[in-house]
């Protein structure tokens, strides 16, 4: 098994140095698997990670090497191992994965806590346990011959996790209808993001934008459930405007090639940025932010949009009703007009945008912390890990 250089936490270094083991000291073994990521996924880990490793536990991230290049969970103080887990189903590759995990982590650890289906699916089938397995996104539409692997991965987890967290009500009522023996309403938080670093103008003047157009951006994957093709569609009617606005989508994704060739064939104002690490320099620049997606878990994104205090568009769909009825409007997916139709009655109306920036506002005041996310799984890992003979987790402060 391919594995990274050994990377010891603060905490290891203290377990090893006092002589005693992590039970006696009051550290837990907690191992965090995750598969394909570049967005929300990795973030969230990341976070946990930090968390986990400061209140005195020893954290191990399983990964594949390009997600640990990408969110650097050895710098947050994880020790990571390196295990190729694809975005899709691949039966001989997921077998191997499997084998792999079952090496790196059986009897080594006191809870296993996979992120994301294709990871939960390879914890389940490595027998690994206790086993906790949060469903951050709706499985894909396949088809062929492979699709009845999503539902198949679904039935695994639910018969073989421990618990299995949601990070949306659609997503808590599939797991149960699957079988789940517990399910958990997950507390997600995005990072705290830095203050802006630029003006206002200086970002606008980078994206090619004049002082009297405004700015629509959107942050997100270039994949197929973010709704991209709706998004173009619908900057066509912007183009009509007066002051047609510009279109700003950061991030990257298998769709970039096809998008861009779109946007050149129609002349549509918009302009893919490629992965920013400026988010909050965008946000700052922007009149409006739009999320197109044909399905959302609590999105990390939008909470950023809320704490940004930026008028927000986003669609009907999985976990963002639930969280943003209130502070942005929402519209169905895949309805270019609908969407046009509210990004100009953001645009054109000055004191509604100033309600939704308000109302963003206010949201952001009670969006979960990565503390909160933190002390919730803490509990649940102790509960597990005491229920297969752990003891309970004393306090490290």
């Amino acid at each position: 098994m391919e594995q990274e250089p050994a990377t010891v936490s603060v905490t290891q270094e203290r377990a090893t140095e006092g002589g005693g083991t992590a039970e006696e000291w009051g550290a837990m073994r907690i191992a965090l698997v995750v598969g394909s990521s570049t967005g929300g996924v990795g973030a969230h880990v990341r976070g946990l990670v930090a968390g986990l490793v400061s209140r005195g536990h020893l954290t191990t991230v399983v990964a594949p090497a390009q997600v640990e290049e990408l969110f650097d969970f050895a710098g947050a103080g994880a020790t990571v191992v390196r295990v190729e887990i694809g975005d899709r189903p691949h039966p001989l590759r997921d077998l191997g994965a499997a084998l792999r995990l079952r090496r790196a982590l059986s009897g080594k650890m006191d809870v296993v806590h996979a992120h994301g289906l294709r990871a939960g699916g390879a914890s389940a089938l490595a027998r690994l346990s206790p086993l906790a397995v949060t469903v951050h996104n709706a499985p894909p539409e396949v088809r062929g011959p492979l699709r009845g692997a999503y539902p198949a991965l679904e039935a695994l987890v639910a018969r073989r996790a421990e618990a299995v967290l949601g990070v949306s009500v659609d997503l808590e009522r599939r797991m149960r209808d699957r079988g789940a023996r517990r399910v958990v309403s997950a507390t997600v938080a995005a990072p705290q993001a830095p203050e802006p670093s630029r003006d206002r103008r200086s970002v606008r003047r980078e994206l090619g934008v004049a002082e009297h157009e405004p700015l629509i951006l959107t942050v997100a994957r270039l994949a197929p459930q973010k709704g991209l093709d709706t998004l173009l569609d619908a900057s066509r009617r912007w183009a009509r405007r007066t002051s047609a606005p510009r279109v700003a989508v950061a991030g990257e994704g298998p769709l970039r090639a096809e998008l861009q060739e779109r946007v050149d064939a129609e002349r549509l104002p918009v302009r893919l940025v490629g992965h920013r690490d400026d988010i909050a320099d965008l946000m700052a620049a922007a009149d409006v932010f739009v999320l197109p997606s044909l399905w959302e878990g609590p999105s990390l994104v939008m909470m950023e949009a809320m704490r940004a205090a930026l008028p927000a568009v986003a669609t009907r769909v999985g976990g963002i009703p639930e969280r943003y009825a209130n502070a942005s409007l929402l519209v169905p997916p895949r309805d270019a007009g609908a969407l046009a139709t509210a990004v100009d009655r953001v645009l054109d109306d000055s004191d509604f945008a100033n309600r939704l920036r308000a109302a963003a506002a206010m949201k952001a005041v009670t969006l979960p912390t990565e503390s909160d996310a933190v002390a919730q799984l803490e509990a649940l890992y102790a509960e597990l890990a005491t229920d297969r003979g752990f003891p309970p987790r004393q306090s490290t402060v």
